[in-house]
């Protein structure tokens, strides 16, 4: 499919199918088609450009009225993960029009749809890596910069002062005053911040933001530039993630498990068993990533520090499990059932993906 050709499309019908709910307009109804592009656009068929030039358009022509605001200069925009999930829900029916537009509200309240003429929005990059925080708890974080290593056979402690800051609700909180290196040479930074209960006398709730801004002093460039990303407040504790890849049948990739009821030592680092999380595929196959043909570089999910509340393995998806083959195109879910979850019920934790 032509991305510029769905782009003519989506803002010649987009004019009359969207808006931002008012006062005035409780209900928002939007074409069935446009609910398919968004699913597109979840799942990576359209690109991130595309869909915001389109939304952008819209408010240009007056069509979405929004309040001015000031933005800010060298700002790298990325849209939240969990844009792209409300997006895939909606299109699925699992969320209202209504829910959906908040969405596209809250990317124009944090200047990732902006009105200034020339945007570019790009792929978030790897630079920041966030872990889904829940109230109480701990936001868990990476910063991946070769340019703070400079101690090429050691592991390197940085000074956070003037590099980090961490919003939530718009509110600054404190961040520790170090980072420290995840291994001598990685230029990967570690840092957890304890999340208040209460931001202005309120308590902290589902989908409150929370916004982590490195300041980069030298991009490839040697310019200034600050790199946003933010994530939402979850009411589930558990979360499964990947990295490095995920979805190609033999090649390795990491596996991350946000678990805080797993840490249950609060100096050394806990395992949990591969065996408590199922993996699932099309043709039936149901098994545990304990079984070896997942060739796991070991076998738990190990903490990445102690209190981290991460737990990290590497694995691989092979071609053939139970004598059923793996194509591209099937899908694959990773399971995790989280018994202790905030509501005190079982909650089944599931990654979803598609062999590539």
């Amino acid at each position: 499919m032509s991305k510029h050709w769905w782009l003519a499309l989506f803002i010649v019908f987009f004019l009359t199918a969207f808006s931002l709910p008012t006062e005035s307009q409780a209900e928002v109804s939007i074409p069935d088609w446009v609910r398919s592009n968004a699913g597109w656009w979840a799942t990576g068929q359209i690109d991130d450009s595309d869909f915001v030039l389109g939304i952008e358009f819209m408010i240009k022509e007056g069509i979405i009225q929004v309040p001015q605001t000031e933005t800010q200069e060298n700002v790298q925009s990325i849209i939240p993960d969990w844009i792209k999930t409300n997006a895939r829900w909606w299109s699925d029916g699992i969320i209202s029009d209504n829910e959906f537009t908040k969405s596209i509200e809250y990317l124009i309240k944090i200047n990732v749809i902006r009105l200034d003429s020339g945007t570019k929005i790009t792929q978030a990059p790897q630079t920041l890596e966030t872990i889904p925080a829940t109230s109480r708890t701990i936001l868990n974080f990476y910063v991946n910069d070769q340019d703070l290593n400079t101690s090429p056979n050691g592991v390197d402690v940085i000074s956070t002062e003037g590099l980090i800051e961490v919003l939530v609700n718009g509110v600054l909180v404190d961040v520790p005053s170090e980072m420290v290196e995840t291994e001598p040479n990685s230029g990967k930074f570690f840092l957890a911040i304890n999340l208040p209960a209460t931001i202005d006398g309120k308590p902290l709730q589902q989908d409150d933001i929370i916004l982590v801004r490195y300041l980069d002093e030298s991009d490839h460039a040697g310019e200034k530039q600050v790199i946003e990303q933010s994530v939402a407040l979850t009411s589930t504790f558990a979360k499964i993630e990947t990295a490095g890849g995920g979805s190609r049948i033999g090649h390795e990739f990491t596996l991350r498990l946000y678990e805080p009821d797993a840490n249950t030592d609060s100096k050394d680092e806990n395992k949990i068993p591969l065996s408590a999380l199922e993996f699932r595929a099309e043709g039936g196959i149901r098994t545990t990533l304990a079984n070896p043909l997942f060739r796991a570089n070991s076998g738990f999910l190990i903490e990445t520090g102690p209190n981290s509340n991460v737990f990290e393995v590497k694995i691989e998806i092979p071609r053939t499990i139970d004598g059923e083959t793996m194509h591209i195109g099937d899908w694959y879910e990773i399971r995790y059932l989280d018994r202790t979850s905030p509501s005190e019920t079982t909650e089944k934790i599931i990654l979803k993906g598609r062999i590539g």
